[in-house]
């Protein structure tokens, strides 16, 4: 399982991008992944790479289609192969 945090904005459309954020959401949402946002990035679970790097790419599509002409992505990627992680059992092994 992978476990990834992304943070994808453009960076050329002024200080509010909230409705760009709202597009990469619907995105995240739709692709049958299991996400969790918060106030600074979306978490990920995806069966492999090519899972995560598919919605990566889309979500960057759907910035270019709304015309944004530089984009920022930050993405973090725990690929965990001794044993199933999610993001449930990483919080669990924190007592939370």
């Amino acid at each position: 399982m992978i476990i990834a945090e992304l943070a994808i904005f453009p960076t050329s459309e002024g200080a509010s991008v909230s409705r760009y954020v709202r597009e990469v959401l619907k995105v995240l949402e739709g692709s049958g992944l299991k996400t969790t946002t918060s106030a600074m990035s979306t978490t990920i679970e995806a069966p492999d790479l090519a899972a995560l790097f598919t919605v990566v790419a889309k979500t960057d599509e759907a910035l270019v289609g709304m015309g944004a002409k530089r984009i920022h992505i930050d993405l973090r990627v725990d690929h965990r192969l001794d044993k199933d992680a999610t993001m449930a059992s990483k919080l669990a092994a924190l007592g939370k």
